[in-house]
């Protein structure tokens, strides 16, 4: 590709205004090259620890087809409209309780732009992993691992995205004896749906590394552990597909996500989801 540059013009700025806008940004699709254009590349160039001039040389060509190309893999994990559908009838739900627990629990995406899947990593859970396995936590506290580590939930050592990454590492990282691996991977949230994983084993997965690696794959593996979920899990005497299907989203909500629920208001967020795509 030829190097171009704001005021260029010609087939390779189409091109460019093409890939950028299949990455996101909202750019106007010609043969010029103007101002908007110029304000994305500098941005992806600023993401992607490139020189920020504006300039699209060498290095930003192979970086922008580098990721053009990671985005169209990552397009074939996603839920497509037909699966939520699909599900929906099996289970005999209405398609807007399926989304709107979707939209609440992960913001509608169950991975990273990296490809990885969305995880919230629970140091309180992972003590009690730990516990459950004969370890003593309160052994392996310090200053270096209070922030994975601790016998009370807290929200204060959360990072969001991929940072959720680095503390399920870090955690599984503090020994080499199998149970911290183990009991760090079930002390997580996993994907779409954000189910515990440790719930495994109820949910028919042979280990907790067969679960993760399910997680790993595509959206429709997330749907499909949240079909399990809520079919084999009971809160107050009915399954939670039960409480769903009644639209109680109060004692949906704290069977789904625990006592917490009231505090977040998870029950208000998914009855004004279900709203909403009622509604659509």
């Amino acid at each position: 590709m030829k190097t171009i540059r704001y005021r260029s013009r010609g087939e390779d700025v189409h091109y460019l205004e093409e890939i950028l806008t299949q990455l996101g940004y909202t750019v106007y699709v010609s043969n010029y090259f103007g101002r908007d254009t110029d304000a994305a590349v500098k941005d992806f160039q600023k993401k992607h620890n490139l020189v920020i001039d504006g300039i699209v040389g060498i290095k930003t060509w192979l970086k922008l087809i580098e990721v053009q190309d990671n985005a169209i893999a990552f397009n074939t994990k996603l839920l497509s409209e037909q699966d939520v559908k699909d599900f929906a009838n099996q289970f005999g739900l209405e398609l807007a309780m399926v989304k709107a627990v979707n939209e609440i629990e992960s913001s509608g995406k169950g991975f990273l732009v990296d490809g990885r899947p969305r995880i919230l990593f629970e140091g309180h859970i992972f003590w009690r992993e730990l516990d459950k396995r004969g370890v003593n936590p309160a052994q392996f506290v310090s200053s270096a691992t209070k922030d994975v580590l601790y016998k009370k939930w807290t929200k204060i050592h959360y990072k969001g995205g991929a940072g959720e990454h680095d503390r399920l590492k870090k955690a599984a990282e503090i020994s080499t004896q199998k149970e911290f691996h183990e009991a760090a991977y079930s002390s997580a949230s996993w994907g779409s749906f954000q189910i515990m994983g440790f719930h495994y084993k109820n949910l028919g997965y042979a280990s907790i590394d067969e679960f993760v690696s399910k997680m790993h794959k595509n959206e429709h593996e997330h749907l499909k552990a949240f079909g399990k979920f809520i079919e084999t899990t009971s809160f107050k005497g009915k399954k939670l597909l039960d409480w769903i299907k009644e639209k109680n989203w109060a004692r949906f909500a704290h069977g789904y996500n625990g006592p917490g629920y009231k505090k977040n208001k998870y029950d208000t967020k998914l009855k004004n989801a279900y709203v909403k795509y009622s509604n659509s």
